[in-house]
This record gives structure tokens, C-alpha cells and sequence, in this order.
């Protein structure tokens, strides 16, 4: 069993106060991977001030430099790559294959970050007087509080981490109290690789406590979450009370259309892995599956069966195809879930049960569910459930399918052999991802991550234009007059 402890001003160091987190493995709910502390004020206090006084030494080490680092961390995670796996699947319960994805989704974004560091691009244009420039630059902002949930226990922290750290930020980091193991040794990498003190602060505990507390700081000068709708819109406010810098990436419920002359096969593939990859623990999971009436009944059919062939097991078994949900809690709700959607009417054709027999009563399985019948605005339709189950839902047309909306919009999917129909799909769809041919999962980081409505507020995720550097840079404009007099702008041109 692993202890972790905060790591604050270069130096790991005990909490305040000696209450910890147990880890536990979900696939063996009695096992603990390890502790963490639950710090307080005093922790919180720290890692912000180490924060504040390494910035002005940060903020000045050149931006190539800066991704010099940047990149040995990358090299570093790589090194690690089946170490940190393991730890992945084991403390959070995906399978070692989404496990090694997750991993690898760090060490890409450390790659395309450290190269950033030689480009941090703004503008530079005409001036309209003679003898004067005009030109933008991006500088770093300050302090940032990095909350991070236990899904993506390495990949979510460093779409934060690498691009705060190339554009010249300070971090505390706290990352979800389910998964302080594999947050722990990402940070002790990133921090190996020669991360001056107090650059980046680890700081353990709970959400309602040190995440509260770190989110209010006055010396936090912006905020970047990934978790719940409603914690993300209690965020929202308090950031604008206080003038912070804001990001928060929250839920979805994501549709997949399964269009008439859609290629069943790859529709049904699609449906599997967007509903039931990482036992549906994911914003992006396919929860709601929107198939034209004419080929509904081929298409359940064999998405059921596809589904029923599912192996549930240990996550760190080569063979398992899906792993437990993350605790008690979270399996409970899937559980509740199932009733209301019985109890709306809706037909349960597969699975619905706690999975058990053998090893897999000692973990949190819920067996892949899938509910037919169910019309639009049930609650299984609307509300995000973050669990093995999904709803297939009948339409008559493609404007019928686009018009199933909800309050969350981060992806949607199309399946078709229709170019007209995805570019109708493409332009109608109210989501911040649209995939065709694709389940809702899928995202690359080279190119912005983000949603509308419910699911994302403030600047989005990632690479590209509008990404993370948006999110971790604020923009200087600069007018330098060289002309050797006075000249009054619109007046003189």
C-alpha cells in the first residue's frame, strides 16, 4: 500500500492534520492501493504561498526553456508508461488497455505542449499610422488551482498541468480523493524532470474542503475544474466574485444517430465502445443511442447481442472488457437509475443488475444495461448517469434525431453514408464535439476540448486554437510610436 503525501515548495510533507483517504481498489472493495492526507487551511495556505513566491522566477525562464523541461517530463512519463498503467487500472478500475490510453493521452500532451514553448503565438499587424507598430503578446497569469476528477486520473490533470506550466503559471494541484496514488506519482514525474520548487504543489484531500478552500484563495488567480455540473456552476459564481480566471469541463449526454443507410456493423462497434468503454465513467459516454425506425429493430438486435458477449472482470486482466465502477456510491446511483427508468416506462432488454459470482462480488460491476422504448424526455434520456447504461431512442427522420436535445452539449456522433446528412449533422448539432462514423469518444489533443450549454463553461481544454493556451495566457496589446512625434490616431489617419 502506497503513501502519498502533499508535495509543497519542492519537499513532500505531511498534512496539518493526521486524518487520511483510503484508496481502494474497486474491483476488490476491501483492498486499499494506498492513503492519502486531507489537508486543510494550513496545507492549502502553503502550497499557494510556495505557489506565489516561485511565479516571478517562472514566469521569467524563457518559453523554449520552459518546454525543454516540458519535454523530459514527457520522456519521463513514457519511461513509466506500464507502471502508471497499472496504478490507473488498478486504483480507478478501467481496464489496463484504457489504463495505457489514459497514460498516453499525458505524455501526448506534454509533447505538443513542450512545443509550444517555441511558439506561444499572438499577432503582429499594420498600423494605420506611419512610423508606429502594433503587435500582441500572451503572458502568464499566476497562480492556478488545478481540480481534477478520478476518471482520468493521468490524462485530465496534465491537459492542465502542461499547458499552465508552458505559458509560465504556478500550480497547486488537487486532484480527486479516489485517486491520489496515480496522481501522485504523475506529479512526482513531472516534478523529476527539473521543475524548480514550488513551481508545481501537490496538495491531497476533499472537494468540500481543500478543493473549496483553494478555489477561494485570494492568491489563486484562476481556476481550472473537470467534474460535476453543479459543482462547475457553484465555481462559475464564486470566479466571478472574484475576478478569477475560470475553465470548467463538466458532463454530457451524448448521442449517437444511427442513421438508415448507416453500415450496422461499424454502428453497432461504435455503440459498444462509446456506451460501455470505461463502464461508462466518462463525459463523453454514448449514453443515449438515437437510431432511425426503419432499422431499429437490426440494429437493437444486434447491439444487444454484441453488448450480452461483454466480459466483465479484474481491470488489470488483458481479457476484461469492462471494468467496475469507481465505488459504492457511484454503483448505487447507476442502480437508481435502472429503477427510474424501469419505472418511466422504458424496456429493459440487457443487463440491470450488480454483476456477481465469482471475484466479481467483491468489486462494484453493474452488468452493461440497455433500455429500449424510451422517449426523449425521460429521465434516463436527459439526466447524465456516468454508468454502464444507455438509452436507444426511435426517430423517424434526421431532423427528428437533432432535435432529441438536452441541457448538456460536449459530443455527438453520426453514423451515415449520407455526405449531406453529416453536414446537416455537423452544422445542427449543439455540441462542442461531432463525430461521424465515430462514437462520442474519441478526442485528439491537438484540437480544442470542450462543450456548450451545461457541459463546459469559460475557455476549453487541449491544443489548437481556443485550447488551454487561451485558458493559461492573458493577452498584452502593444503600440510602440517611433515616428518622433505626436500622432493622434484615427484623427491623423
Amino acid at each position: 500500500m502506497k503513501k502519498v503525501n502533499n508535495y509543497i515548495d519542492g519537499s513532500y510533507c505531511k498534512a496539518e492534520s493526521s486524518k487520511t483517504i483510503r484508496s481502494l481498489t474497486p474491483a476488490h472493495s476491501t483492498v486499499a492501493i494506498g492513503t492519502a492526507p486531507l489537508s486543510g487551511a494550513v496545507d492549502v495556505d502553503r502550497a499557494v504561498e510556495a505557489a506565489r513566491k516561485a511565479f516571478p522566477f517562472w514566469r521569467a525562464v524563457p518559453a523554449p526553456k520552459r518546454g525543454e523541461i516540458l519535454y523530459r517530463a514527457a520522456e519521463n512519463i513514457l519511461k513509466e508508461k506500464e507502471e502508471l498503467a497499472r496504478i490507473v487500472s488498478a486504483e480507478m478500475g478501467k481496464i489496463i488497455a484504457e489504463g495505457r490510453s489514459d497514460v498516453q493521452e499525458a505524455i501526448d500532451i506534454a509533447y505538443y505542449m513542450a512545443g509550444e514553448g517555441r511558439r506561444l503565438s499572438a499577432e503582429t499587424v499594420p498600423s494605420e499610422l506611419a512610423g508606429k507598430d502594433c503587435k500582441s503578446v500572451r503572458e502568464a497569469i499566476g497562480v492556478f488551482a488545478l481540480i481534477t476528477p478520478w476518471n482520468f486520473p493521468t490524462a485530465i490533470p496534465a491537459w492542465k498541468i502542461f499547458p499552465a506550466l508552458i505559458a509560465g503559471n504556478t500550480i497547486v494541484f488537487k486532484p480527486s480523493s479516489y485517486t491520489p496514488v496515480a496522481a501522485a506519482r504523475l506529479a512526482q514525474i513531472i516534478n523529476d524532470a527539473g521543475l524548480p520548487p514550488g513551481v508545481l504543489n501537490l496538495v491531497n484531500g476533499s472537494g468540500e474542503e481543500a478543493g473549496s478552500l483553494l478555489a477561494s484563495h485570494d492568491d489563486i488567480d484562476g481556476i481550472s475544474f473537470t467534474g460535476s455540473s453543479k459543482v462547475g456552476e457553484g465555481l462559475l459564481k464564486l470566479s466571478a466574485s472574484l475576478t478569477k480566471e475560470i475553465s470548467c469541463e463538466m458532463g454530457g449526454k451524448n448521442p449517437i444517430i444511427v442513421m438508415d443507410d448507416a453500415r450496422i456493423d461499424l454502428a453497432v462497434e461504435g455503440a459498444l465502445w462509446g456506451a460501455f468503454g470505461t463502464a461508462g465513467q466518462r463525459c463523453t459516454a454514448s449514453s443515449r443511442i438515437i437510431v432511425h425506425r426503419d432499422i431499429l429493430e437490426n440494429f437493437t438486435e444486434a447491439f444487444r447481442k454484441a453488448a450480452s458477449a461483454l466480459k466483465l472482470g479484474d481491470p488489470l486482466s488483458e481479457d476484461t472488457d469492462v471494468g467496475p465502477l469507481i465505488n459504492e456510491e457511484q454503483m448505487n446511483k447507476v442502480l437508481k437509475y435502472i429503477e427510474i427508468g424501469t419505472s418511466e416506462g422504458a424496456s429493459l432488454i440487457l443487463g440491470g443488475r450488480r454483476a456477481t459470482g465469482g471475484s466479481l462480488s467483491e468489486g462494484y460491476f453493474i452488468e452493461p444495461t440497455i433500455f429500449t422504448g424510451v422517449r426523449g424526455n425521460m429521465r434516463i434520456a436527459q439526466e447524465e448517469i456516468f454508468g454502464p447504461l444507455t438509452a436507444i431512442i426511435e426517430v423517424k427522420d434526421l431532423e427528428d434525431a437533432i432535435a432529441n436535445g438536452v441541457d448538456y452539449g460536449l459530443a455527438s456522433s453520426i453514423y451515415t453514408q449520407d455526405v449531406n446528412n453529416s453536414a446537416i449533422a455537423e452544422r445542427d448539432l449543439d455540441a462542442g464535439i461531432v463525430y461521424i462514423n465515430a462514437p462520442t469518444i474519441g478526442a485528439e489533443i491537438q484540437l480544442p476540448f470542450g462543450g456548450y450549454k451545461k457541459s463546459g463553461l469559460g475557455h476549453k481544454e487541449a491544443g489548437g486554437m481556443g485550447g488551454a493556451i487561451d485558458m493559461f495566457t492573458k493577452l498584452k496589446v502593444i503600440y510602440r510610436d517611433f515616428s518622433g512625434k505626436l500622432q493622434k490616431a484615427q484623427m491623423d489617419s
